[in-house]
């Protein structure tokens, strides 16, 4: 496994805006984090390779009290019962080394933590990002994607009033697909922290579903089934995206294919969680092509949350 860290930015106007108004030419503010804007550097990577990897959450559970870093918390509040939990009063720039590894434990239990108020950890800046993520694993270079300007290890996602840069297919009627980050790699990410610059006034919002309580919903034969399958998850269709010239129209890294498990087990909780999407996942092994339509089945999030 290894770390992402993921930016959202959604802004209507770009870092500035030049308005003309009674003849005169009025300049706006500048954008907060213009720094941060999507790059696309022209490096080549070699493939990753495998590493070890053990996750931080195992140190939290010799810990006296796993969930002590929520003790100051003014406000925690359950999304749903089996998915996210919202907190208040926790200031993530402040967490020292066993606070992070308690917080690596609860994502592993509740699937999605959602803390507020984090704007002295989002204005500490790239670098702060960087040493955060390294805590929870080997971070990720996106083949494709742009990110702040010599931070290639950050991902952005961006989209103004005028262009975008992501990975959206145009022959669809909605940019809604559901996914789980980079799924096509040999070990995939096994935390994300993913935090908001900016964002319209309506709209934007990001939705997070439960593989693990979707497959808990499932009937034990069909669940058994899916235990002795395994699936191809595939990078090439986003690197076709942008080398037909979108996205900033450069890769990185050639893309891969892997095959995973449909069905995997987390490695601190044992919990077992349904491992496909319909954005990565082409196929899955040993059925037909008829027959693969069962990873469509899994398009509709049976539990979810935003």
């Amino acid at each position: 496994m290894s770390a992402v860290e993921t930016v959202t930015e959604v802004s209507q106007a770009l870092p500035t805006l030049n308005l003309y108004a009674g003849g005169q030419e009025r300049k706006t503010e500048s954008y907060s984090y213009a720094n941060l804007l999507p790059h696309f550097s022209p490096e080549q990577y070699p493939p990753l390779t495998p590493f070890k990897h053990e996750d931080p959450g195992f140190r939290a559970l010799k810990h006296a009290d796993p969930r002590a870093f929520l003790k100051n918390a003014t406000s925690v509040v359950e999304l749903t019962p089996n998915l996210g939990t919202e907190v208040h009063g926790v200031n993530l720039a402040t967490l020292d080394s066993e606070g992070r590894d308690q917080l690596a434990l609860e994502v592993a239990r509740r699937g999605l933590m959602v803390f507020r108020g984090q704007h002295e950890f989002i204005d500490r800046g790239p670098d702060s990002y960087l040493e955060w993520g390294r805590h929870f694993g080997r971070l990720h270079i996106h083949p494709t994607s742009g990110h702040p300007k010599d931070y290639p290890q950050i991902h952005l996602v961006y989209k103004d009033a005028k262009s975008s840069y992501n990975f959206e297919r145009e022959d669809s009627i909605t940019s809604t697909v559901w996914h789980s980050d980079v799924s096509y790699e040999l070990q995939p990410p096994g935390l994300t922290t993913f935090f908001l610059l900016s964002q319209p006034t309506t709209g934007g919002d990001t939705l997070f579903t439960s593989q693990i309580s979707t497959l808990k919903k499932l009937s034990p034969s069909f669940v058994a089934f899916l235990r002795t399958l395994s699936a191809v998850h595939s990078g090439v269709e986003q690197a076709q995206f942008s080398r037909s010239g979108k996205r900033g129209g450069i890769v990185r890294r050639e893309p891969v294919e892997h095959v995973h498990p449909l069905v995997r087990r987390h490695p601190v909780t044992g919990e077992e969680a349904l491992y496909v999407n319909r954005q990565f996942t082409t196929r899955i092994v040993g059925l037909k092509r008829e027959e693969s339509v069962i990873r469509d089945y899994f398009e509709v999030p049976l539990r979810s949350c935003r």
